[in-house]
């Protein structure tokens, strides 16, 4: 009943929980993995920095302490790392063993944080090359497919996390973590305002999709996010989030 970690190929999911259990945290710790033996583990290239692609579906379990107002808060999350192939009917057909134990994982979780990659549509930084991202029409039929996803197959879902990633290719860093940062004395910003403030800027494709859904899954709430390696506070909001509702 905890959280499920998911997203598309090529969404940097892998490297991004790779960079949560960096020991140089802020308020989210994991403790039950070690980020030397995971990146050892995942065959991290630091010339490159770049992880192996996923070639089988790798269930690990993340232990996530997260540093409250109220105390230390425990976040269980299942880390389901997966091929690409997996979200394609023929896969799911062919391997129908391994795609029902994904999704009885899934339909008994309060919460998913689901990882989406950049699309064309957005203002990218120098130098960044367009063709390796979807054309904003691809990635919001993509969305579709996941809004679909959530009302047929996630049952028991609270909160559903939407995380646009790789935001250093696409906006300033400093300025939108320090626009967007938690202070556990009191932000500037409150959840809902974070999440408006992220869907209006970087989400604005999928916003009647988003609102949809937000009103179509009973007792449940939808927050978009935007997260990079680069950035430790970005990284870790989705997180403290999650744990500020979900947390043992």
């Amino acid at each position: 009943m905890g959280v499920v970690y998911i997203g598309d190929r090529s969404t940097g999911k892998t490297h991004l929980a790779m960079e949560l259990t960096n020991p140089k945290h802020e308020y989210v710790n994991v403790i039950n993995q070690d980020y030397d033996f995971l990146k050892s583990n995942l065959r991290f290239d630091e010339i490159s920095g770049t992880i192996a692609q996923t070639e089988v579906i790798l269930d690990r379990f993340l232990d996530i302490q997260v540093r409250l107002p109220t105390g230390n808060k425990q976040v269980l999350v299942d880390w389901i790392d997966t091929p690409g192939e997996v979200w394609r009917k023929s896969w799911q057909q062919d391997n129908p063993e391994e795609w029902n134990r994904f999704l009885h994982t899934i339909r008994e979780s309060e919460g998913i944080l689901l990882i989406l990659p950049p699309h064309r549509g957005l203002t990218f930084q120098p130098g960044v090359d367009l063709e390796e991202f979807m054309t904003t029409k691809q990635w919001c039929n993509r969305f579709n497919r996941w809004v679909e996803f959530f009302r047929q197959d996630c049952p028991k879902v609270r909160h559903i996390v939407i995380c646009l990633n790789k935001a250093d290719l696409f906006c300033n860093l400093a300025k939108e973590g320090l626009t967007l940062a938690y202070n556990p004395n009191g932000s500037q910003m409150n959840w809902q305002q974070r999440h408006l403030y992220s869907m209006q800027r970087y989400f604005r494709p999928i916003q009647s999709q988003l609102k949809e859904l937000n009103q179509s899954i009973s007792g449940s709430s939808v927050r978009c996010f935007i997260t990079s390696i680069h950035h430790r506070s970005l990284l870790e909001l989705p997180w403290i989030y999650l744990g500020s509702f979900l947390a043992k």
